[in-house]
């Protein structure tokens, strides 16, 4: 079952709503008082009356629509924009003089708050759409634009696309601070398993091997299995493996969830995790220190002829030789060397033992690794030990898997 870890932070973009709804609110009323001090030179103003009434029964009844971006939609956006184009296009009609002179529109700055809804929702793509069209309404209902009236469509322009270009920084630097938090979260939670680990496991591990030394016959291949065991067990806690994660945002909450899942054929994971058991006393594993991904299956098959590799040096090689294994991570391909410093492989014995039906590095390495697409490349020197060369190319459409 999935484990769900939540890490509670504050939401940048919240505040930005939350000033929204205050300026329709603000505006709103603005607009009103500016009809009510020069309702004496409408013409008409009934049509006004009706516009401001309908402008205000919108902006109270859509306040919880401007409360966040999920509630914020776009048909809401759309509808938005044609209350405040609509009141722009109606002012001649109520005040024929407003065509002449530089007077304020029915809706007045309160068209600026469509427009910003736009810049909070969509960023400045979207800003530029809703300006553009919130221009162009100004440039029709004045007939015969001024100065002035150029000046205040080009500034209402600019200043939304620039708001909506800082809404799209701030949700990256959100995602961002959302990744920090989450790695911080789980290097807390490593560090406290590696305590709790070194105050049981690792020292019980430690105790069998001391005992099992000073006692010698079976206790002491029992107390070398447990230092092995105990050098594995080190490098895991140490390296931090953790399986992969998926990571939601609940917007209602204001929080991040982490999702740690158990990975399928098709998602790509960790490498040093599958290789890390492998490490022991005499088996030294040097890997990247980020993860090395690839596709579960690939991954799986490569780890499995990695082991295959480690069996013949210890059937092979004698039961007091190292091995190392080197993890290399390429943009286009991911290596695996295994080395040892056994006696060597005398030339001609691989196909001496296949001929003798000892299939072990025909199938258990260079099949696997032709499966996935790769090669597997072994030298040997009498004397100076055998080294395995694995390599998986990352081919988009193999079996390999991708970043």
């Amino acid at each position: 079952m999935a484990k769900r870890e939540r890490v509670v932070r504050m939401s940048v973009e919240q505040p930005l709503w939350r000033a929204l709804t205050a300026y329709r609110v603000g505006t709103m009323i603005y607009a009103v008082l500016i009809f009510v001090f020069a309702r004496d030179r409408y013409e008409r103003p009934w049509v006004a009356v009706a516009f401001l009434a309908v402008m205000c029964a919108w902006t109270l009844a859509t306040l919880p629509k401007v409360a966040n971006a999920a509630s914020c939609t776009k048909r809401f956006l759309i509808a938005d924009l044609a209350v405040a184009l609509t009141g722009i296009l109606l002012t001649p009609l109520a005040d024929e003089q407003a065509q002449s002179v530089d007077g304020p529109t029915l809706p007045t700055i309160w068209t600026a708050g469509a427009v910003l809804a736009y810049a909070i929702k969509g960023g400045w793509r979207w800003a530029g759409f809703a300006s553009s069209l919130v221009a162009v309404a100004n440039i029709i209902e004045r007939a015969h634009p001024t100065r002035d009236t150029l000046h205040n469509v080009l500034l209402v322009w600019v200043a939304s696309i620039a708001i909506g270009y800082v809404v799209e920084v701030a949700r990256a630097s959100e995602r961002t601070l959302a990744r920090a938090l989450e790695i911080e979260a789980a290097t807390r939670e490593r560090e406290r398993l590696a305590r709790d680990i070194h105050d049981s496991v690792l020292q019980v591990l430690a105790m069998v091997q001391r005992r099992g030394t000073a006692l010698g016959g079976e206790a002491a291949e029992l107390g070398r299995m447990a230092g092995e065991q105990e050098v594995a067990l080190r490098t895991l806690v140490a390296g931090g493996l953790t399986r992969p994660s998926l990571v939601s945002e609940d917007e209602s909450e204001g929080a991040v969830v982490r999702i740690v899942e158990e990975p399928d054929d098709d998602c790509p994971v960790d490498l040093r995790a599958l290789l890390a058991p492998r490490a022991g006393a005499k088996v030294t594993l040097s890997d990247p220190g980020a993860p090395v991904l690839l596709q579960s299956a690939a991954a799986r098959e490569l780890a499995a002829a990695v082991g295959a590799a480690l069996d013949n040096v210890r059937v092979h090689a004698g039961g007091n030789a190292r091995a190392w294994i080197l993890v290399e991570d390429w943009p286009d391909e991911v290596i695996v060397t295994v080395r040892d410093d056994g006696p060597g492989i005398p030339e001609g014995r691989l196909a001496q033992a296949e001929g003798e039906g000892r299939m072990g590095v025909a199938l258990s390495i260079r099949g696997r690794l032709r499966d996935l697409g790769g090669t597997a490349e072994l030298i040997s020197v009498p004397g100076q030990g055998t080294e395995v060369e694995l390599k998986v190319p990352r081919d988009p459409r193999g079996k390999a898997g991708t970043r």
